[in-house]
């Protein structure tokens, strides 16, 4: 089926803001509460949500095989699942009904009140139920760089990185959409010099810039996805702020690795953006240092060229862009990494969440962590206003970013933001 939705000659009747990340060509899902208190599978364009259910309801999906209900949800976990010939239909149609030379939605202006809202009307939801989560550790400057904090700096990298993606397996009950606040954690650390643990809140608050794609229903119970095939998987990306408790997790992490120093909380953007969307942007990943062994092989250009940012705002101040960086560093593509996940016969689910891991580039104003950018507290960063952080406070809200930019075309994710409050207390 050809990606219409993407042509980037076309323009919209919607009145749309200049350097906007939802275009036409966009057309990201998501799921939102109206001004009527109903929840439903939706899609954006510039700053206009527009609720699917209704516009199926009203008929503008009729020659496309679709469930009476299939909008009409609280998640996109059944709609992904009908697999990528569905949602390229969706999105060409919603491209066609918003095309500028198209006044069948346009001259109906019932319709439209009914189906537009603008973004103060909606309040967005999780737009997947999340059966699993896994963290991958896929970046190779992220990994040099905690090499060289926290063990040898001349063998950073330990041995097993270069062959096989690296990941484990998160805490899907505590992700949650951009504008949630999340608690300061509390958990055992080790002061330096002790031999013995003390209990209290995390002093090393980090943030970890990443992705992470969402999967349709891939695979039975030992079956592997081949790495060139597993695209078809993989319904769409969002940003991924994975919040750290550094002290917690130095402790807690040998043998078994992470646990309460990670799993606290986790936020996502809320439009998730198709592969079908990002296709213009795909670009070649970094050449494999080792060879790979033959089921992490894959062809043509995997990786695509996001722009990423993180801006710290502290209360009642201005924000500070602290750093900026680019999915295209990653060294493990999303390919390989649904590969390696299922080449042991893991069934993945639809709804199923991947996170990049952190998002580090090859200088130090495009690391991806307060660990890396202070280098572990020793290098403070200097905000706006003349604060200094060395990691996250109390009362501060941590903004990702992200956006693909060519000569015809902006796509973007929009932003994630997660203001850290203080410890809870009942």
């Amino acid at each position: 089926m050809p990606l219409r939705a993407n042509d980037p000659s076309r323009k919209t009747w919607l009145d749309l803001p200049d350097n906007t990340d939802f275009p036409l060509q966009n057309i990201p899902f998501g799921v939102f509460l109206t001004r009527d208190d109903i929840i439903t599978i939706g899609t954006r364009i510039g700053d206009y949500a527009i609720d699917l259910g209704a516009l199926h309801q009203l008929g503008y999906f009729k020659n496309i095989p679709l469930t009476d209900d299939i909008f009409l949800q609280d998640s996109l976990n059944d709609f992904i699942a009908d697999g990528r010939k569905t949602w390229r239909a969706v999105r060409n149609r919603v491209a066609d009904l918003f095309d500028a030379t198209n006044d069948e939605l346009k001259s109906n202006h019932k319709d439209r009140e009914t189906i537009l809202f603008t973004l103060d009307e909606i309040e967005m939801q999780m737009p997947v139920q999340v059966g699993d989560y896994t963290d991958f550790y896929s970046s190779k400057e992220y990994a040099t760089n905690i090499g060289k904090i926290f063990r040898d700096p001349d063998n950073a990298l330990l041995p097993n990185w270069l062959h096989s993606p690296i990941g484990y397996h998160g805490r899907s009950s505590s992700i949650v959409p951009s504008g949630i606040p999340i608690h300061r954690p509390q958990g055992q650390k080790l002061p330096k010099g002790s031999d013995e643990p003390i209990f209290g809140p995390t002093r090393l608050l980090d943030f970890e810039l990443e992705m992470a794609f969402i999967t349709t229903a891939s695979n039975d119970l030992g079956e592997p996805i081949p790495a060139n095939d597993a695209e078809g998987y993989i319904f769409g990306m969002v940003l991924f702020n994975d919040l750290s408790a550094r002290d917690l997790q130095k402790w807690e992490s040998e043998p078994l690795g992470p646990f309460l120093g990670k799993n606290f909380g986790s936020a996502i953007s809320p439009w998730i953006v198709t592969l079908d969307a990002l296709e213009p942007f795909r670009v070649e990943g970094p050449k494999s240092i080792k060879k790979l062994l033959p089921y992490l092989e894959t062809t043509g250009k995997k990786s695509f060229d996001i722009s990423l940012s993180v801006a710290i705002k502290p209360q009642n101040a201005e924000e500070t862009v602290i750093t900026k960086s680019n999915f295209k560093y990653m060294y493990w593509n999303m390919s390989q990494q649904l590969a390696h996940h299922t080449v042991n016969g893991c069934p993945v689910n639809s709804g199923d969440m991947m996170a990049s891991g952190t998002i580090s580039g090859p200088t130090p104003q495009s690391y991806g962590s307060m660990l890396e950018l202070s280098w572990n507290g020793s290098k403070p960063l200097k905000l706006k206003g003349g604060q200094e952080r060395r990691f996250i406070e109390d009362n501060d809200t941590v903004i990702l970013r992200g956006y693909c930019q060519n000569h015809e075309v902006r796509i973007g994710f929009g932003e994630v933001s997660t203001k850290i409050l203080p410890v809870f207390k009942s």
